[in-house]
């Protein structure tokens, strides 16, 4: 197989949830995959964004949707979607972890601090 710049398939996931919400409390609507480093992060639509600033601090420019179904790639670089590789296990989130989530997290007005 031909190696893709900004992603390496063995890295596996940092975790089950985003890893600095996760850290400090928080919660997240979608979550997204480094394919370089495998560091979970929240979407952009999240309240904390986690994901980009991720690309941001290491310039790693590759995310994979770690949602249930969705097997699609995000280049930040070039803001398109790109085709990549099947990346190590666990492909996504467990299917019981609620979204948006960790449930016991999410504030009832929890749509309004979303960013579209």
């Amino acid at each position: 197989m031909t190696a893709i710049a900004g992603i390496d398939s063995s890295a596996a996931p940092s975790g089950t949830g985003c890893l600095e919400c996760e850290a400090a409390g928080g919660w997240w609507l979608h979550l997204r995959r480094c394919a370089l480093c495998g560091h979970i992060g929240c979407c952009d639509s999240s309240p904390s964004q986690h994901a980009s600033a991720h690309t941001a601090s290491t310039g790693h420019p590759l995310v994979q949707s770690f949602e249930p179904g969705e097997h699609w790639f995000w280049d930040y670089q070039r803001e398109t979607y790109v085709d990549g590789p099947r990346l190590v296990d666990p492909q996504h989130h467990p299917l019981d972890q609620t979204v948006p989530g960790p449930s016991e997290r999410v504030p009832a007005d929890w749509q309004d601090h979303l960013h579209f």
